[in-house]
């Protein structure tokens, strides 16, 4: 059983949009080449015709994913964000204690996070890290580079 991820109304929105891009436009484009292909003879030795197969099949995992992501997902009422600990859709500001350096980021889905925007998954290394942590707290969280110790200064939605 695949497991619910929440999103913003916005995020989910972007999801369904992608998935309808992939079975519509995509699958066009798809037919189109197959069709190209299939028409240069011997589909025997047409390179061209087996990898437009394989993009069809590509294509089609992309889209069942999708499906899959899309029927699990639910959408989170940001007005009923609890603000007394980070949680997911948590607007969450943090002090790095090695260098003092303050950052803002929102924890997101997964298929959300966009480090440009100040959006991070919430099942990266720093996201299960400040889960669950009030303001004041320190967490400890292994990162690639090593730990790391972050102090939560504010948490909003």
């Amino acid at each position: 059983m695949a497991k619910l991820q929440y999103y913003t109304e916005e995020g989910l929105n972007k999801l369904k949009a992608e998935l309808q891009d992939l079975k519509t436009r995509g699958r066009q484009e798809i037919a189109r080449a197959i069709a190209e292909a299939r028409d240069k003879g011997d589909l025997s030795e047409n390179a061209e015709y087996d990898a437009a197969k394989d993009a069809q099949g590509l294509h089609e995992a992309k889209i069942a994913k999708l499906e899959e992501i899309v029927g699990n997902a639910r959408v989170l009422d940001e007005s009923s964000i609890d603000t007394s600990q980070v949680s997911i859709l948590s607007k969450v500001k943090i002090k790095n204690c090695r260098n003092n350096a303050v950052v803002t980021y929102t924890l997101v889905a997964e298929e959300e996070a966009d480090l440009k925007q100040g959006k991070i998954s919430a099942g990266s290394p720093i996201g299960k890290g400040l889960m669950g942590k009030k303001v004041g707290e320190k967490a400890q969280i292994q990162v690639p580079a090593g730990a790391m110790e972050f102090e939560v200064l504010d948490i909003s939605r």
